[in-house]
């Protein structure tokens, strides 16, 4: 592995440029982790191949608590410099690969990596590599700590844990990247503020006495009561909260009855809520409790409900915002970063901004000209791997900036 020196670089022009024999490595690297995915807490393979790869450039990173996931520095840490803290996800999806011409598909039945925490990990580890050598040259400024996270796919999303285990310690800034298949390859999507929307878990039981469908005025209908639960919770929030903070249930699975003319004594619902807004997600479980237990009491149906707090959203910081711009301008000009909208999904990320300020930058993955879209979480997902050299270049870049901010 090699980077260029200063003297081979143009006096406006960072160093920490990815040669071409690293980037051939990273890809190898990316490759081997998308034939074999792991799934959150899970992820020993993955995190032992990072573990070798840099012990083998001279560094000692430390394996979380949990087994899986671990953490690197680059540079003094406790100096009194706060520490810029670069973070990927490891773990991937319980879903097949559907990429059946491709030559690194997964090896392992049903699961994938189909959200792109591979290239998260590859670009990390890259960036950690470049930022090695140029501290063993001098010319790392302020220390670097490289955070491999786990289980983000599982909520309420491993970041809690790896904080809990101390992985913020001395930081007092934190980046990330998040594939987005919307997005040319070679090009960024920022945005300052929410840039993710948070995304809670709820399940609902509803229970009543059952009958003979020929006598529903004597019992409890249970089939009608999780169907108007289906349809009228999520229209009845809809006056109950502010509508620009976006807050929205949306059902996954409805399992209710066996037969045509028994009404069932159990019905089940799941779903998902999600909301823009950071003060509107703190009220949520309230506001949806409540409407649940108005519209099953209504219909003479018992409610459980199990809400499940998934992750707040990512609210970018302002001026780590501009530190990632600043960046992407030095490496490859202002034409290259594009503003991007707030994603309904849910990122733990938004953890590790509770504690410190910090921004997560869109990579574009997209081939440019490719017309088919290969979105997140399906089996076809697949990255334009240049987009490793790009990730790489950003956190280099930015490392060097920070010192200067």
């Amino acid at each position: 592995m090699s980077t260029e020196t200063e003297a081979d670089l143009p006096g406006d022009v960072l160093p920490g440029v990815l040669s071409e024999e690293l980037h051939a490595e990273l890809v190898a690297f990316r490759r081997d982790l998308h034939m074999h995915p792991e799934l959150g807490n899970q992820e020993f393979r993955t995190t032992a191949a990072i573990k070798e790869r840099l012990e083998k450039a001279g560094l000692r990173p430390r394996v979380l608590p949990s087994g899986t996931g671990l953490i690197c520095d680059i540079g003094p840490v406790g100096d009194g410099l706060p520490v810029l803290a670069l973070r990927a996800d490891i773990d991937a999806l319980p879903i097949p690969d559907m990429k059946t011409e491709c030559a690194y598909r997964s090896t392992v039945p049903d699961r994938a990596h189909a959200c792109g925490h591979d290239v998260h990990t590859t670009v990390v580890l890259g960036a950690g590599l470049v930022l090695a050598e140029l501290h063993a040259q001098g010319r790392l400024p302020r220390p670097v700590r490289l955070l491999f996270q786990p289980a983000e796919e599982v909520l309420p999303g491993g970041a809690a844990d790896a904080i809990e285990a101390g992985v913020l310690d001395g930081v007092g800034r934190i980046i990330a990247v998040h594939c987005d298949p919307r997005v040319d390859v070679g090009r960024i999507g920022l945005r300052t503020g929410a840039i993710t929307s948070a995304c809670d878990r709820i399940e609902v039981a509803l229970d009543g006495p059952g009958g003979h469908t020929a006598r529903p005025h004597l019992t409890t209908d249970l089939v009608t009561a999780a169907a108007r639960v289906a349809v009228d919770v999520p229209a009845l929030i809809g006056r109950r909260v502010d509508t620009r903070s976006g807050l929205a249930v949306t059902w996954g699975r409805i399992e209710c009855g066996h037969a045509p003319n028994v009404i069932p004594q159990h019905a089940e619902l799941s779903g998902t809520v999600r909301c823009l807004d950071l003060e509107a997600w703190r009220t949520a479980p309230d506001v949806v409790h409540a409407a649940i237990d108005e519209i099953a009491t209504l219909h003479r149906a018992k409610s459980e409900i199990n809400y499940v707090r998934g992750v707040p959203p990512v609210v970018n910081d302002p001026v780590i915002t501009e530190l990632l711009r600043d960046a992407m301008t030095a490496r490859r000009g202002t034409e290259s970063i594009e503003t991007t909208e707030q994603s309904l999904g849910g990122e733990d990320f938004s953890w590790y901004l509770e504690h410190v300020p910090g921004a997560l930058a869109r990579l574009g993955v997209r081939t440019p000209g490719e017309r088919t879209v290969r979105d997140l979480h399906q089996g076809h997902f697949d990255a334009d791997e240049r987009a490793i050299t790009v990730g790489v270049e950003l956190f280099t870049a930015a490392a060097l900036i920070d010192a200067t901010m």
